[in-house]
């Protein structure tokens, strides 16, 4: 039983993987890379961040700032790769001379998929931020307490 289950979920992560590499390859290489290192940036700066936040309140506070920022930067990255994307696709219709659907539909898709990932990566720094945060607080009152 217990290997039919790890089979079902090898293949689930495994398609899951492929999904997601494939799509990451077809938003761009130069923009997806430049928005994956915005979000390895962040989840070093949100880990940096909670194992100071019991010993070192100041480096963690400080290190919200540095998340925030690489966060940021992730959504510009994205949204300059959407326009990138949508020059890209308009003028592969205008060298076609014709505006099949697919041909549309195909650059609108690889066209959001670089602010979509770097949406994702504001996200995830927005989250940490505000959980960072809520726990900071609690440490600091139980400091003066």
């Amino acid at each position: 039983m217990k290997l039919k289950i790890l089979r079902i979920m090898a293949i689930i992560i495994g398609l899951v993987g492929t999904t997601l590499f494939n799509r990451f390859m077809e938003g761009g290489a130069l923009f997806m890379s430049l928005i994956l290192i915005s979000l390895l940036i962040s989840i070093y700066y949100i880990v940096k961040s909670i194992l100071n936040i019991k010993t070192n309140v100041d480096v963690s506070i400080k290190t919200l700032k540095h998340i925030n920022d690489s966060g940021v930067l992730g959504l510009a990255i994205g949204a300059i790769g959407a326009f990138t994307g949508l020059i890209t696709s308009f003028d592969g219709l205008e060298a076609s001379g014709q505006a099949e659907p697919a041909i549309i539909a195909g650059g609108l898709k690889v066209a959001l998929l670089s602010p979509l990932f770097g949406l994702f990566t504001f996200s995830v720094s927005k989250l940490a931020i505000l959980i960072l945060r809520i726990v900071q607080n609690k440490n600091t009152q139980n400091d003066t307490i």
